[in-house]
């Protein structure tokens, strides 16, 4: 099983980041199987880290085996969505960044991908209009709707498999809109699809 993740594909992150985005094509890194954290339990923030920050993002399951899918049939390679967080190690990733060096440890490592239950998406329906959001603590603290992508998802999933053989059961991070910030220790995270929660859990 793969975890794939796609960088700066909202504007409204991108400008909260400062980042200017100018690309062909979407950005994408991936996460090991050892990153995953699913069924409720909780992240343990990390000793080599005192800035673990949530990125909520809209996550699919691809269900069929495809290489070098064209955009137009990329939507029979998945039926299952979710809502996920891509747990980011802020402080190591700049400073990898600023040594120009590769930034896995900041984001790959142990459960960095929680992921929330698979529903769908027929529930959902367009897939390219659905409501994210997360709240910390009963105060939410990030939302965004997946018409501002830049990247449609399956404009991603026929990227993605131009270079990499998707696989049943493979996740795909498809972005996270603007609202990232930090964890702390007791916080209770919950994570919303069209307001049907499909995430919980809390911060150790």
């Amino acid at each position: 099983m793969k975890i794939f993740a796609i960088g700066l594909n909202y504007d409204s992150h991108n400008k909260e980041m400062k980042r200017t985005f100018e690309s062909s094509a979407p950005v994408i890194f991936m996460k090991p199987d050892t990153a995953l954290l699913r069924n409720g339990n909780p992240f343990f923030i990390p000793d080599f880290s005192d800035e673990i920050h949530y990125e909520t993002e809209l996550v699919v399951k691809i269900n069929r085996l495809g290489k070098n899918i064209a955009e137009r049939f990329a939507h029979r390679y998945y039926d299952e969505i979710t809502v996920g967080i891509d747990f980011t190690a802020r402080d190591l990733q700049r400073r990898q960044k600023a040594l120009g060096l590769p930034w896995e440890i900041a984001k790959g490592f142990d459960n960095s991908a929680a992921v929330g239950d698979f529903i769908s998406k027929t529930v959902i329906g367009d897939i390219q209009d659905v409501d994210i959001r997360l709240d910390i603590n009963d105060k939410t603290v990030q939302q965004g709707n997946t018409r501002d992508m830049i990247y449609s998802v399956d404009k991603i999933i026929a990227y993605i498999s131009r270079f990499f053989t998707l696989k049943i059961g493979d996740l795909i991070f498809t972005g996270t809109p603007a609202g990232i910030g930090p964890v702390a220790i007791n916080d209770r995270l919950q994570g919303y699809l069209k307001g049907q929660k499909l995430l919980d859990f809390r911060i150790k």
